[in-house]
C-alpha cells in the first residue's frame, strides 16, 4: 500500500481507521488483530474490495456474532452493500480525502488508474490520522481537544490475593467451614480464584530538538494516561538528561499540566543523550522498583548523539526489570520507514514492541499495546 495525494490519508491509515471504528463499535479488537489485518491487506491489495472484506472478516472477527457489525461498518466506512455478493471487481473506488475534496471532486474521484480504498471520512476522523507534526495551529487545538476523548484501559497482572467467584480452584476452608456450621450436612461447591491488580505504567517521552513536533502530544498523551491511573503511572522526560514530570502533569487541566511541565524541563528541544538518561533513570528510579513489573513505553525517534552502546546495554537492562517494553517511534507509521537508525538498531533486539506515535489513531493503538500487555 501506499500513500496518496496531499491532503490525503494513505491506504494503512484508513485500514486502522477502519479498526478503530470496529472497536468503537463494540468489536474486540486488539493491536495485534489490526497488525494482521494490515497484513492480510497488503497480501490481497487494497484495491481489492472482495479480498479486503475477507482480509478484515479473518482478522478482525472473533465470534460470529461480530459478523453484522463488521458488515455494516464494512458498508459504512468503504461505500456500497455489506457483504461479500456485493462486491464487484468493477465498482469504483476513491481515495480518502478530506470530506469538502470529496464533495467537490465526487465527478472524477472514480476516474484514473490511482484508485484507492473507498472511504468517506469527517473531518474528525481525518485529522485523527493526521501526523501531528503537520498540524496548523488550529488543527492542534481541535487535536488537543480529541485527547480527552481517549479511554485508557489499564493493564492487569494476577494478584496473589484470591476472592470468591463461581468457577476457579475449589475453595476448600470455606467449604469446610460452612459445612461445620450445618453440623456436618455437605454443601455446595464453593470456588475462589486470583483477583487482578493494575500494572505500573512507566512513560519515558523524548523531548530533544527531533522530537520537538510531538512532544506536546505525547504529553497529552501522557497526561490523559496519568489521568486515568494516577497511582499507577510514572512519567519522566528524556532529553541531555532525564526529568520526572508525574507530578507537573498531575493537574486536572491539560493545558495547565503541559505548562507545569514545561517549566520543570531544562533541556526541551535540546540534544539527545538517550543512554545516558536511561542509564540514570535504571540507577535512581527503575532498579529500586519502579520499573519491575511494570510497563514501559518509551516514545523517541532512537537519535541518538551519544554512544549507542551504552543505550543499547540500558535497554536490556530495562528489559530484564519491566514486564514489558515498548518503543513507539513517529516515523514507524510513515511510508517506507525501515529500523535502520543506529539508536532504533540497537534498542529492538531488546523491546517487545515497536510501534508507531505519529496521529491520534497510532496514539489509540498506544493504548491498546499498554492494555494488552
Amino acid at each position: 500500500m501506499s500513500s496518496h495525494n496531499s491532503g490525503g490519508v494513505g491506504a494503512d491509515e484508513a485500514l486502522v481507521g477502519f479498526a478503530a471504528a470496529l472497536r468503537r463499535g463494540g468489536l474486540p479488537v486488539t493491536a495485534d488483530r489490526v497488525q494482521g489485518f494490515l497484513t492480510a491487506a497488503s497480501t490481497v491489495g487494497a484495491d481489492d474490495p472482495a479480498g479486503l472484506y475477507w482480509a478484515g472478516r479473518a482478522t478482525l472477527c472473533s465470534d460470529p456474532e461480530d459478523l453484522p457489525t463488521f458488515d455494516r461498518a464494512f458498508a459504512a466506512w468503504f461505500g456500497g452493500d455489506a457483504g461479500p455478493t456485493a462486491r464487484g471487481a468493477n465498482r469504483p473506488r476513491v481515495a480518502v480525502r478530506r470530506a469538502a475534496m470529496l464533495e467537490t471532486d465526487a465527478g472524477g474521484a472514480g476516474n484514473g488508474d490511482s484508485e484507492a480504498v473507498a472511504a468517506v471520512a469527517s473531518p474528525v476522523e481525518v485529522l485523527r490520522h493526521r501526523d501531528v507534526a503537520d498540524l496548523d495551529a488550529a488543527e492542534r487545538a481541535e487535536l488537543a481537544r480529541l485527547f480527552g476523548r481517549l479511554s485508557p484501559r489499564a493493564p492487569l497482572r494476577r494478584s496473589s490475593r484470591r476472592r470468591r467467584d463461581h468457577r476457579g480452584e475449589l475453595d476448600l476452608r470455606r467449604m469446610l467451614r460452612e459445612e461445620i456450621r450445618r453440623g456436618g450436612v455437605p454443601g455446595p461447591l464453593r470456588y475462589r480464584r486470583r483477583g487482578t491488580r493494575p500494572r505500573r505504567v512507566v512513560l519515558l517521552v523524548d523531548v530533544s530538538g527531533s522530537m520537538a513536533p510531538y512532544a506536546d502530544s505525547l504529553l497529552r498523551l501522557a497526561h490523559r494516561i496519568h489521568s486515568a491511573w494516577p497511582r499507577r503511572t510514572e512519567v519522566f522526560t528524556l532529553g541531555t538528561r532525564l526529568t520526572r514530570v508525574t507530578r507537573p502533569l498531575s493537574h486536572r487541566d491539560p493545558d495547565a499540566a503541559l505548562i507545569a511541565a514545561g517549566e520543570t524541563v531544562p533541556d526541551w528541544s535540546g540534544g539527545t543523550r538517550l543512554g545516558e538518561s536511561m542509564r540514570a533513570f535504571l540507577d535512581r528510579w527503575g532498579q529500586r522498583g519502579l520499573a519491575r513489573g511494570a510497563v514501559v513505553v518509551v516514545f523517541s525517534d532512537g537519535w541518538e548523539r551519544g554512544d549507542c552502546s551504552l543505550l543499547a546495554e540500558q535497554t536490556a537492562r530495562l528489559a530484564r526489570l519491566a514486564h514489558s517494553v515498548v518503543w513507539s517511534n513517529p516515523h514507524r507509521g510513515k511510508p517506507g520507514y525501515a529500523p535502520v537508525q543506529a539508536g532504533i538498531a540497537a534498542v529492538l533486539p531488546h523491546v517487545d514492541e515497536l510501534i508507531a506515535g505519529h496521529s491520534m489513531a497510532a496514539f489509540d493503538v498506544v493504548l491498546e499495546v499498554i492494555a494488552d500487555a
